[in-house]
């Protein structure tokens, strides 16, 4: 959800950069198709999540980054922890907005639950668009 919302963002603020905005998971099954719940949310965004597939972090994805957000403080230290060269790169989505805490993944839980992480989501992205931006030129 944050891949979509985020690219959505940045596409409407900034509709002439050209902004490249994936997704991958540290410990993530691949070619799964997003989640029902998520695809359901984001629909109500008129936003389509059904081409969408997972994929693992790889070496290669997070040299291309310019900027490498995740969701939870466990993400950032295996990625730390891994691939050490990303350090300099890689924040909380909350500290995006001066905070730092946690977005918990709603996979598996109830369609409340996907809207609730959506809303926090949307939040956090609206608010810290311009760090976001500035961050990855």
């Amino acid at each position: 959800m944050a891949q979509a919302l985020l690219a959505d963002r940045l596409g409407r603020a900034y509709p002439n950069e050209d902004w490249q905005v994936s997704s991958a998971g540290m410990w993530a099954v691949e070619g799964l198709p997003a989640s029902e719940g998520a695809q359901a949310v984001l629909a109500e965004r008129e936003l389509d999540l059904s081409a969408h597939r997972s994929r693992a972090v790889t070496p290669e994805l997070l040299d291309q980054a310019r900027l490498v957000l995740v969701m939870a403080g466990v993400h950032r230290e295996a990625l730390t922890h891994e691939f050490p060269s990303v350090v300099g790169k890689l924040f909380l989505l909350a500290e995006m907005v001066g905070e730092a805490y946690d977005i918990q993944d709603p996979y598996g839980g109830p369609l409340e639950e996907y809207e609730r992480t959506a809303v926090k989501l949307e939040n956090l992205i609206d608010r810290g668009l311009e760090r976001i931006r500035s961050l990855a030129a």
